[in-house]
């Protein structure tokens, strides 16, 4: 006889934390799709790195898909959060600059692969429906923190929208591209040192303020002087010599 009440409860783990064993396949599913897209892991292959059985992910998450979606709405649902709370708490726009582009390096050390997670979402399926309202709420923060700046002097007044795509633009791409760029240092395969994440922030923090720096007016550039006429008499050359022309017999 079979014991129905032990064969449909979940594995120990499940029992004593269900919370764990969700945040586990959330963490362990972001590691693999980052690293080899949607399609090329296996439902098994995120059951085993977060150690759990395959079935919970249909429990927790209804399939893999799912599992994927969760993955990013729980990226994006933090960085909203930090964006719309620097918005509301930066003193200046300056403050809230440097704060936009720390929260971008926070949110990339809290959860790995993310930005490169994103990416690989948008060029292979297009834009998830479930994170649109979360990109809507991060491109009005941007927006606004374009606008701030010009009304406080910070910035020239600029297309919102154009600020908003090169600002998160560079940044997504830089973080997106951190891994490779790790393991090509490890393996020696480049020539040169690779730039430490914090190093450009900063630098991307004064191309930004220089690049939106207000407009001066330019002041015009000095032209040769003005020839002032001589003034002589009529007829005479300049040093008194007369310049009409001489008659015959006139002496030289």
């Amino acid at each position: 006889m079979i014991d129905t009440q032990h064969a449909s409860a979940p594995p120990p783990r499940e029992r004593r934390d269900p919370e764990a064993t969700r945040q586990a396949l959330l963490q362990a599913g972001a590691e693999l799709f980052s690293e080899r897209g949607f399609d090329g892991v296996p439902i098994g292959a995120v059951a085993d790195r977060a150690g759990v059985n395959k079935a919970l992910i249909s429990y927790h998450f209804r399939g893999k898909r799912g599992l994927y979606r969760a993955i990013l709405e729980a990226g994006f649902a933090v960085m909203t959060a930090r964006l719309k709370a620097i918005e509301a708490e930066a003193p200046t726009a300056r403050d809230a600059l440097r704060a936009f582009l720390d929260a971008f390096l926070q949110v990339t050390r809290d959860r790995p692969g993310f930005p490169t997670l994103f990416l690989r979402e948008v060029l292979a399926q297009g834009i998830e429906p479930t994170v649109v309202p979360y990109l809507a709420e991060i491109v009005g923060v941007s927006r606004r923190l374009a606008a701030r700046g010009a009304r406080e002097g910070l910035f020239r007044r600029v297309d919102p929208l154009l600020f908003h795509f090169g600002l998160v633009g560079g940044l997504a791409f830089f973080f997106a591209t951190e891994p490779a760029r790790r393991r090509a240092a490890e393996e020696r395969r480049l020539p040169f040192a690779m730039p430490d994440p914090a190093a450009f922030i900063r630098y991307f923090e004064e191309l930004t303020l220089r690049g939106m720096a207000p407009d001066v007016p330019s002041r015009p550039r000095p032209g040769p002087a003005p020839e002032i006429p001589s003034r002589r008499t009529p007829g005479h050359a300049p040093g008194g010599r007369s310049s009409r022309p001489r008659g015959k017999g006139a002496r030289a």
